[in-house]
């Protein structure tokens, strides 16, 4: 047994499929097949029920499964500590963003932290926070940015902005000449909204319930320069970051918007029980400084 057949098993095991698994290690099927086969008839006994109704780890193949899970997590340690021992300053590190965020921010942070450590690669994978906190319970991602409160038995995490959300509003609309509006104005209003896996789309609907009404939303998006263009197309009417709103394009008017105000507060959070690698641990510790320095 070696730590590839753990692998390819944990793999087929997690999509229940020999064809999805093949697909998402870049490997033929007849290639995983007979890695499993090997593994079974290695360990004397069977893995997966093969039945017409799909694919389904047998009593030995779930317990081989939870054992095979804590090897590899042990194994992918180990390599981490190897290179962390040797000092290579190289690595990968997967990042949640939001695209709600300030479009400067991030990319302005990897930048400067990539001139110091050129070897160290990125992969940014944009979503919402619910999506974000899941992947990065599930060891998907190492770091990510969400909207706080989060779950802390789960992440630990560093908060570094917080900000109000702004009504932007057609030119047009009789509302627009005004500086600062009630949110319970807006009652009539059909609202363009992010998609229900940003924690701003709930937070927006309890925010509108508090003012005393339920809003009705005609559309909804992930990205907030697709929300623009239909504000601005009179579809309805929206409310977004402050930060956000300062890279509007004129044809909208921005406001303010009282009682309640709605605000959000940003953080990166990581897993308590995650191993964070060397280039991780190094780019969390210098996006934590330069993110101070913006409060």
């Amino acid at each position: 047994m070696d730590i590839k057949q753990l692998q390819y098993f944990i793999e087929v095991a997690k999509y229940n499929s020999f064809t999805r698994a093949a697909d998402a290690l870049f490997i033929t099927q007849p290639t995983i097949s007979k890695m499993i086969k090997n593994l079974e008839d290695e360990l004397g006994v069977v893995l997966f029920d093969r039945s017409r109704k799909g694919l389904t780890l047998t009593d030995a193949g779930r317990t081989i499964f939870e054992q095979a899970v804590l090897v590899d997590k042990a194994f992918n340690n180990l390599e981490m500590e190897l290179d962390n021992l040797l000092g290579l300053k190289k690595g990968h590190i997967r990042i949640g963003l939001p695209p709600i965020l300030d479009p400067r921010l991030f990319p302005k942070l990897i930048g400067s932290f990539h001139d110091q450590y050129p070897n160290i690669t990125f992969e940014l994978v944009e979503d919402g926070s619910k999506r974000i906190e899941e992947d990065v319970a599930n060891h998907q991602l190492d770091i990510g940015v969400i909207v706080l409160p989060t779950n802390n038995e789960l992440f630990q995490y560093f908060a570094f902005k917080e900000e109000d959300l702004r009504l932007i509003i057609h030119p047009d609309h009789e509302l627009a000449d005004r500086d600062e509006i009630d949110l319970s104005e807006l009652s009539e209003e059909p609202f363009i909204l992010f998609n229900k896996d940003f924690v701003l789309h709930d937070r927006i609907i309890s925010s509108c319930n508090q003012a005393g009404f339920n809003p009705h939303i005609t559309s909804e998006s992930s990205q907030w320069s697709f929300i623009e263009e239909m504000v601005i197309c009179k579809l309805g009417v929206s409310l977004l970051p402050e930060s956000i709103c300062r890279h509007l394009n004129d044809e909208v008017r921005v406001i303010k918007v009282v009682n309640p105000t709605i605000s959000w507060h940003l953080a990166l959070i990581w897993n308590k029980d995650q191993y964070l690698s060397f280039a991780a641990k190094e780019w969390l510790n210098y996006a934590k400084e330069q993110l101070a320095e913006l409060e």
